[in-house]
């Protein structure tokens, strides 16, 4: 029996990172990769980036590839649109979702439309790194990727684990398509995972199964994954065992891995932080009922926010973003199972 020696262990322990430490490695792998990569953004210098998110960068790379503006974001995004179009990879630090609407012109008019303006002959590999959902932070809360989503021609990420983080930053800078990548601030500072060294990519566009299950096709993304996984581990205690799909990459999302799923439970649920109207889950739940309507048991379910900004302290703020309850509520009536019952499902 091999027994791992105590440098062995020392160096695991030293690879589980947390979500803001994976996409701060990635980063630099690609710098090192790359000399085309650099960084625009505010206080991302010797500060180290808001929350920390670019840590370690400028003691390594300097001014000479790591530039810090003054705040205006969207003469930041038209600067990276014009150097990518010219061959560089600009990563644009845009601090929160909420700022996001200031860039909008220049992210979803300009970066979005360069391949279809120029018939193909030019593009802009840049990605807009921004802090969305709900956080222990109580602030910028609110949430626009179904926004972006709506603008053909962006890629629009949101890994749930450090892996994942570090795996997507990588294929985000290597893309030739402009990507928003928004990390969860919840996550950001959270949970540690094991993250591989080295150059570790995970593609764009395909969903991940967190959890197997042969119930419930619960769909979902970000901080939200955890809360499914939750909701899971509780209600499998009933006997209901759900499929916990982390769709990763919001656009394109990955439609076969979905219907995959819904075909194997019958039951689909979506869950996001975002606004229920006009949501990821509203889009995916078309995608389905479209596809897959034979494959359903029952009709499908969605969890978001109301339509009111996100609440940015308790306790307004637990009624509106998804709960542990409100997952093994939703799911219990997928199941047929009746409000007052023990929870025991019949199938």
């Amino acid at each position: 029996m091999n027994v791992p020696t105590e440098a062995a262990r020392a160096a695991t322990a030293a690879r589980r990172l947390t979500l803001g430490q994976a996409i701060v490695e990635g980063i630099r792998e690609e710098m090192l990769r790359d000399p085309n990569v650099f960084l625009f953004g505010q206080d991302i210098g010797a500060f180290g980036g808001p929350l920390q998110s670019t840590a370690g960068l400028w003691d390594e790379f300097g001014p000479s590839r790591i530039f810090e503006t003054p705040i205006c974001e969207s003469a930041m995004t038209g600067m990276a649109v014009g150097a990518a179009m010219m061959g560089l990879r600009p990563i644009v630090e845009i601090m929160f979702t909420d700022i996001l609407p200031v860039a909008m012109t220049e992210l979803i008019q300009q970066a979005a439309t360069v391949r279809y303006m120029t018939a193909g002959k030019a593009c802009a590999p840049m990605v807009i790194r921004t802090k969305g959902g709900d956080g222990p932070y109580r602030s910028h809360p609110q949430n626009y990727e179904a926004l972006l989503a709506h603008s053909p021609g962006l890629i629009v990420v949101m890994p749930s684990t450090p892996a994942d983080g570090k795996g997507m930053i990588k294929s985000a800078i290597r893309s030739n398509d402009p990507v928003v990548f928004i990390e969860n601030i919840f996550l950001y500072h959270g949970q540690k995972d094991e993250v591989p060294e080295g150059d570790y990519v995970v593609p764009l566009g395909r969903a991940s199964i967190a959890r197997p299950g042969r119930d419930v096709t619960v769909v979902t993304y970000g901080r939200a994954v955890r809360t499914a996984l939750s909701a899971a581990g509780r209600l499998a205690q009933e006997g209901i065992e759900l499929e916990v799909l982390d769709l990763r990459t919001l656009v394109p999302f990955d439609t076969e891995a979905i219907l995959a799923s819904v075909r194997r439970t019958g039951r689909l649920l979506t869950v996001h932080e975002a606004w229920t109207r006009g949501g990821l889950g509203a889009e995916i739940v078309a995608e389905v009922t479209e596809s897959e309507f034979a494959s359903l048991k029952s009709a499908p379910r969605r969890i978001g926010a109301p339509a009111i900004p996100i609440p940015y302290a308790e306790p307004l703020r637990d009624t509106v973003i998804p709960t542990v309850n409100a997952i093994v509520r939703e799911v219990r009536a997928l199941m047929g199972v009746p409000a007052d019952s023990d929870g025991k499902a019949a199938r």
